[in-house]
């Protein structure tokens, strides 16, 4: 009798390039946007002393908690830069995406194998879980160091714009799971969404828009523009690239 695993592992074998080591992307495709309100079937902890942490991060220490969240992470390739850039930081990617998600998971259980002998990117992890609904079920009170909002769903119709990620509603829990001086990082190359988001941050009594030469001093910056799928997409048909960066008051 094949188990749920069984069948799981042999999925990821069939999917994994036999060169790279890596699961390859087209076996994981699903269309770009989701319905951020729709009732998904989501597990999720009723508070965060409920989370299992170990489960993601097998080496977690007693001391340890995730401190940088990338939110909806897409297929992780800015989550796998944080990992290669703070070794000493948890980090954690929440996409909504159920074969994003998936892929993202692959992607760093194959990492983890490749890079076993130095233990690498066990400082990085995935969830499935609808963000706008259930973060501070997550996160404590100023748990957080920083957040990114990288290349998010620009919901262009009006009657839609109540779905994007960024509003006021939203950003006063984001602020509640920031700790004070914590960075909420935005990239989109939708001017639209850009002036929306600065607008709703500079109006909102938590935040702060960092000066354009703290961003650029930021060593964080420079990986913001193409360091994930969508942002290296952008790269190459030449788009536009609008960053702001927010200080939690």
């Amino acid at each position: 009798m094949v188990t749920n695993n069984q069948e799981r592992e042999r999925e990821v074998l069939s999917s994994t390039s036999a060169v790279t080591g890596l699961p390859q992307k087209r076996y994981y495709r699903q269309r770009a946007h989701s319905n951020p309100i729709a009732d998904h079937s989501f597990d999720y902890p009723a508070r965060p002393q409920d989370v299992d942490w170990r489960a993601l991060y097998p080496n977690i220490g007693s001391e340890q908690q995730v401190e940088f969240a990338d939110i909806g992470c897409g297929y992780g390739g800015f989550l796998v830069t944080l990992g290669e850039m703070f070794p000493q930081k948890l980090s954690i990617g929440m996409e909504i995406r159920v074969k994003v998600s998936d892929y993202v998971v692959d992607r760093i259980a194959a990492l983890r194998l490749k890079s076993n002998e130095t233990s690498g990117y066990q400082n990085i992890a995935c969830i499935r879980t609808n963000a706008m609904k259930y973060l501070p079920n997550y996160f404590k009170k100023g748990q957080l160091e920083k957040m990114f909002f990288l290349y998010p769903d620009p919901h262009f119709k009006r009657a839609k714009h109540k779905w994007r990620i960024i509003n006021q509603a939203l950003l006063s829990e984001y602020a509640y799971v920031l700790r004070s001086g914590g960075l909420v990082y935005t990239m989109t190359d939708v001017e639209d969404l850009h002036k929306w988001i600065v607008s709703h941050m500079t109006q909102h009594p938590l935040y702060e828009r960092l000066s354009e030469t703290e961003a650029n001093e930021d060593p964080i910056t420079p990986k913001l523009y193409q360091s994930s799928e969508e942002g290296a997409k952008v790269v190459r048909n030449k788009g536009d690239h609008f960053l702001a960066i927010f200080r939690r008051l």
